[in-house]
């Protein structure tokens, strides 16, 4: 079996840091990204031809979690997820201009879930390769950990009295 991998598609190169972001945390996780661009508006052959690349390799038996990153009218989210039969996540760039209704509202049979923040659109793919990755399961329980943790710290280092309040 090829190594898990999440693929993040974004539509412009405008939305590299956001890109970058869910790649950096897929890494922290331990799984491989790959990066492309691909516009479902200004170039949909493009597009197709990069969502057929890797739905081959998904068909093929390698673990495949396609992430979209695309704002204001997320069609690129809309237009990957009848294409392929892999996962899709949506993760829209944050901005003003986002309507996030685009990336909610499908029609029938299109289902991308979506996630907004990139660390979390890293993690949901991880639980997803976990499903056939012992290394991505341990990856995302010991993040999980180190959260928990992270909590319980805070709280045993705010248990001084203040204003009469413990803290």
């Amino acid at each position: 079996m090829n190594a898990p991998l999440v693929v993040v598609l974004s539509g412009s190169p405008a939305d590299a840091s956001h890109c970058d972001a869910i790649a950096v945390a897929c890494h922290a996780l331990g799984v491989t990204t790959e990066v492309r661009v691909a516009s479902a508006h200004r170039t949909p052959e493009h597009a197709l031809d990069v969502l057929r690349t890797y739905e081959v390799q998904y068909q093929s038996g390698q673990p495949v979690v396609l992430v979209t990153v695309a704002g204001r009218s997320n069609a690129l989210s809309g237009f990957a997820d009848p294409q392929v039969s892999m996962p899709v996540i949506a993760c829209p760039p944050p901005g003003d201009s986002l309507d996030v209704w685009s990336s909610l509202r499908m029609p029938a049979g299109v289902a991308p879930m979506v996630v907004l923040e990139p660390a979390n659109a890293a993690l949901a793919a991880a639980k997803i390769l976990g499903l056939v990755s012992p290394e991505a399961r341990r990856a995302v329980a010991s993040a999980q950990a180190t959260a928990r943790q992270r909590v319980i710290d805070a709280d045993a280092g705010r248990t001084s009295m203040h204003n009469g309040v413990t803290r």
